[in-house]
């Protein structure tokens, strides 16, 4: 049956519709935000996947480019694969949706939103994430939610939800919350330096309108929603658990007890193997293949639960440290020769290698999306290898992993960025994980600080990251242990990896993963407290004693760039019909040379001097003809009542007979002649655009030889200085050598 459910968010209607669309679908719904529509459908598999120890869910979010009327810039004008901020968006939806379903479910769920029409003013996004929530909760598919998920910005100090475009423009803050009616369940953000309080203060304001949508939510589930499926338990059997537990907890305990990553998993190996050989030894082969699959989950409860219990009760981490302790860190720059910027960044047994390209402002990428944004200058790119986990495995490319660890680390580093005006390069970053023990992401935002410090990129203010873990009670979920820098196995095992980057002024960005239903106010507050402290130390006790500020200078192999500003209506001077003009510029100096719609022009040469002769060219393409301006060129032609001369670009003026000398002549020819090289100033410009020159008081056309002609110009400073153009001089010199 076809219902629509209307509400408000952010004093703007929001309308969800279903039983019209895809009814094969476990749950459709299709939300209107504005004008904005975005469709999503959930589906589950009858039957669960077997051999596997995980909950198979994927989320897809579509960006349809007929969505903003765009035709695909591809050859075969559809759409490819993903775009990075699909996949973010993607994983931003996920978070939230996947701690709510059981734990022991193994079924796949899929869920597919398709974004239908775009209007700026209303997040695509958002309206993902809440009908996402809503789909599942109208399905029959296990799940415990809803949730929902609003934007939040900053502008001029004000918390805006879900702002306009405009609002966006001029935001301090890029913020997307998501939660149930009880608690968060995610945190994405981008931001300028923004405070601690300031930050927990918005995700408070969002939290009252996920309320609110929940509520809405939860009212249309009651209504309308099918009851949830039966499906096939995958938990841990008790039996082989407890028999695991009985015999090898202390075992157990004793092998995650290392603070060497290797030494562990050898421990534990060691363990599994004992394990299984007395297992079969006691019960016999038969049994042993039989419950073999369901052993080694046992094991690795046993594993969880110990490394939790130990944190938890006895605030031991499985290396020694205290809870708020960080692990050994190092850093160094400079590491590669070639490259424009480089830096290495050691946390414990993770490392990251980041290196930085600058680059042409024409080289920034291009992006071909549903959003008003159309290229980026900064790109952030993050590679996760498989031999910085110590597997054997070939690389694939990046995956949605891969892309979502770049874009957290280049959220960080954009709000110290240099603006394009202050530093016209393209910047590209990439960051190399050699090796991997938990937090590669923030390690990626300390080493890239650090590489691009040693580009000499003039970045405002140095950024460090570091995550939080959390252990909390499952008998009361308000009870809990809280971590700084935590390792992978702490990750594994924990309930939360809260990342923030920041400088010493205030966050830039922030990720948070749960694996619980939620986190209260107190512990993102706490959270906060731990990661600021922690930044600082690092920014001040270990990166600023390596390189204190950016480089003065940018490398000796990095394109030295200058820049000028031209009229638009002489763009079309310099670059000249067909681009013939710009190409004798480009080669006859080697530079490149990009030229905006508004007159700017980039000049990048592999030597400053050639940028500059390419910038002298230039000017004296767009240099206007001026009243008294002195000018030197060869005479063009000769006619009865004066001669013509080439002033450069194409301009001609005339030099009158009676201009010629101070005494009467004749004949114009027995001055000058065609091609020969004369020194003019300019008399007269009328309302037709031609030029009067004059030969008179020019005491230079006058030198008999080389010597009296530097005499001369010696006493004429202005001439020097201000008149004679770099070509005119080149000119003057070939002039003088013959």
């Amino acid at each position: 049956m076809f219902k629509i459910y209307e509400t408000e968010l952010a004093g703007r209607k929001l309308s969800l519709e279903t039983g019209k669309m895809a009814k094969l679908a476990n749950g459709s719904v299709l939300v209107r935000y504005g004008d904005t529509c975005v469709m999503v459908n959930v589906t589950a598999s009858k039957e669960p996947k077997e051999g596997i120890d995980f909950f198979p869910l994927s989320v897809d979010y579509e960006e349809k480019l007929y969505a903003v009327g765009k035709i695909p810039g591809s050859f075969i004008k559809r759409e490819g694969k993903p775009s990075d901020k699909a996949i973010l968006t993607s994983r931003a939806i996920d978070r939230p949706l996947r701690p709510l379903f059981p734990k022991d479910f193994r079924n796949d769920v899929v869920v597919v939103a398709t974004v239908l029409s775009v209007d700026q003013d209303n997040s695509p996004e958002v309206a993902a994430m809440i009908g996402a929530s809503a789909a599942l909760s109208i399905s029959d598919i296990p799940w415990g939610g809803p949730t929902a998920a609003v934007n939040v910005g900053l502008v001029k100090g004000e918390i805006i939800i879900n702002p306009t475009e405009s609002q966006r423009n001029s935001s301090d803050l890029t913020l997307t919350v998501a939660g149930t009616s009880d608690k968060i369940a995610m945190i994405e953000a981008g931001a300028n330096e923004v405070a601690d309080d300031v930050m927990l203060e918005a995700i408070k304001k969002a939290h009252e309108e996920i309320k609110k949508i929940c509520k809405f939510i939860s009212k249309i589930k009651e209504e309308i929603g099918k009851p949830k499926f039966e499906y096939k338990s995958f938990a841990v059997n008790e039996e082989i658990y407890n028999f695991i537990s009985e015999n090898y907890k202390d075992d157990m305990k004793i092998a995650v007890k290392e603070v060497d990553k290797q030494v562990r998993d050898e421990n534990i190996t060691k363990l599994t193997d004992k394990i299984n050989s007395e297992y079969e030894e006691r019960l016999g082969t038969e049994k042993f293949e039989e419950d073999k699959c369901q052993i080694g989950e046992a094991i690795y409860k046993l594993e969880k639960k110990i490394v939790r219990d130990m944190i938890f009760y006895e605030h031991t981490r499985v290396d020694g440290r205290a809870l708020d302790e960080i692990r050994p860190l190092s850093c160094e720059v400079g590491i590669l020769p070639r490259v424009h910027g480089s830096a290495l960044f050691t946390r414990g047994l993770t490392q990251v290698m980041s290196i930085v390209t600058l680059g042409m402002a024409s080289e920034e990428q291009e992006l071909d999306g549903i959003d008003t944004e159309t290229s980026k200058r900064y790109m952030h790119q993050y590679n996760f290898p498989a031999y910085s986990v110590g597997e054997a495995r070939t690389s694939r490319g990046p995956g949605r992993r891969e892309i979502g660890h770049g874009a957290l680390a280049e959220k960080a580093l954009v709000p110290v960025l240099p603006s394009k005006e202050e530093f016209p390069y393209s910047i590209r970053v990439v960051s190399e994980i050699l090796s991997s023990n938990g937090s590669t992401s923030q390690g990626s935002i300390c080493a890239s600080t650090l590489s691009l410090m040693d580009a000499g990129v003039p970045i405002k203010r140095p950024v460090a990251g570091i995550s939080t873990g959390l252990i909390t009670d499952p008998e009361n979920p308000d009870n809990y242990v809280m971590m700084t820098d935590i390792q992978g196995i702490e990750d594994f095992f924990g309930d939360m990896d809260f990342k923030v980057g920041g400088t010493e002024k205030g966050i830039t960005a922030i990720q948070v993963d749960i694996k619980v239903d939620g986190l209260s106010y107190e512990i993102i507050k706490e959270a906060f407290e731990r990661t600021r402290n922690a930044r600082n130390y690092i920014l001040n006790d270990i990166m600023l004693p390596q390189i204190s500020e950016p480089r003065s200078e940018i490398s000796e192999y990095a394109p030295k760039i200058i820049t000028t500003k031209i009229k638009v209506d002489k763009i079309k001077d310099v670059i000249g019909t067909g681009g013939k003009v710009i190409n004798k510029i480009i080669e006859e100096t080697g530079v490149k040379i990009d030229i905006e719609e508004d007159g700017q022009v980039f000049i990048y040469g592999k030597t400053s001097e050639n940028a500059y002769d390419a910038l002298d060219m230039i000017e004296e393409i767009v240099r206007e003809i001026e009243v008294g301006g002195i000018y030197y060129g060869p005479v063009t032609r000769t006619t009865s009542f004066g001669a013509f001369v080439d002033l450069g670009n194409g301009r001609e003026g005339l030099v009158h007979i009676s201009q010629i000398a101070d005494e009467h002549i004749r004949r114009v020819e027995d001055y000058v002649k065609i091609g020969e090289k004369i020194t003019v100033k300019v008399i007269g410009i009328d309302a037709q655009g031609k030029i009067n020159l004059t030969m008179k008081d020019l005491n230079t056309n006058k030198c008999e030889n080389k010597e009296d002609f530097e005499k001369e110009v010696n006493n004429n400073a202005k001439f020097i200085k201000e008149n004679v153009t770099e070509e005119n001089k080149e000119n003057f010199e070939n002039s003088e050598e013959e």
